[in-house]
C-alpha cells in the first residue's frame, strides 16, 4: 500500500530560468544569470492581490547582453505598491526618470537580496524598515517600457539578477488544484 502527501502544481511561470530536473545549476554570470536557489520570502504580491504577469523573466546571456531583468505585473497608475517581505529600503528616488524603489530583503543571506519595484512614486525613504505587505509607493503612469501600465518587479543577490517570481511561495502562485502523490517506503497510517 501507498502512502499519499499533498503537493501544489507549480506553473510554469514559476520555473521559467530554473534548470530541469536534475541538470547542473545555471553558472552565474554577475549582472547577469541568476542561481536558482532563492528562498520563498514573499508574503504578498507586490501589487496586492494576484496579477497578470504581462511579460516574464528572461535572463541575459552576458552581463550587457538583451533580456529581461525582472517581471512585469499589470497595474494601473496609482496602484498600491507593497513590500514582498520584510527589509530595510536601500533606496527611493529616481533613476533615468523613473521612480525606483529598493528593499534589502531581511535574513537572505550574503549577499542580501534585494528587490526593486519601478516606476513608482515612493512613500518611503532610505533607511526605513518595512514588514511584508507595507505599502512602499504607488505605481506611477505608464512609460514606454509598459505602455498599458505595468510594475517592474525585480531581484537581484549582488550583482547577480534572480527571478523574482522565484521568492513567491507555491500558495501565493496559484499553482492549481492540489493533487495527492505517493511516498514511498512510509508505511500507511
Amino acid at each position: 500500500m501507498r502512502a499519499w502527501v499533498w503537493s501544489l502544481a507549480v506553473p510554469a511561470l514559476f520555473l521559467a530560468g530554473l534548470p530541469a530536473k536534475g541538470a547542473a545549476p545555471v553558472s552565474a554570470v554577475p549582472g547577469a544569470v541568476s542561481d536558482p536557489v532563492v528562498p520563498a520570502v514573499a508574503r504578498n504580491w507586490p501589487t496586492g492581490g494576484r496579477p497578470a504577469v504581462l511579460r516574464g523573466w528572461s535572463p541575459p546571456a552576458t552581463p550587457y547582453g538583451p533580456g529581461h531583468r525582472g517581471v512585469d505585473l499589470a497595474a494601473a497608475p496609482g496602484a498600491a505598491v507593497r513590500a514582498v517581505a520584510a527589509g530595510r529600503v536601500t533606496f527611493a528616488g529616481r533613476v533615468a526618470g523613473r521612480g525606483v524603489v529598493s528593499v534589502e530583503l531581511a535574513g537572505t543571506g550574503e549577499p542580501p537580496l534585494r528587490t526593486t519595484y519601478e516606476p513608482v512614486r515612493a512613500s518611503v525613504e532610505k533607511g526605513d524598515v518595512v514588514a511584508a505587505g507595507d505599502p512602499v509607493g504607488t505605481v506611477e503612469a505608464p512609460g514606454a517600457h509598459c505602455p498599458a501600465g505595468c510594475l517592474h518587479w525585480g531581484l537581484r543577490a549582488g550583482d547577480t539578477y534572480l527571478n523574482p517570481l522565484s521568492l513567491l511561495p507555491p500558495w501565493l502562485l496559484d499553482g492549481g488544484p492540489s493533487r495527492l502523490l505517493p511516498v514511498l517506503g512510509v508505511p500507511p497510517p
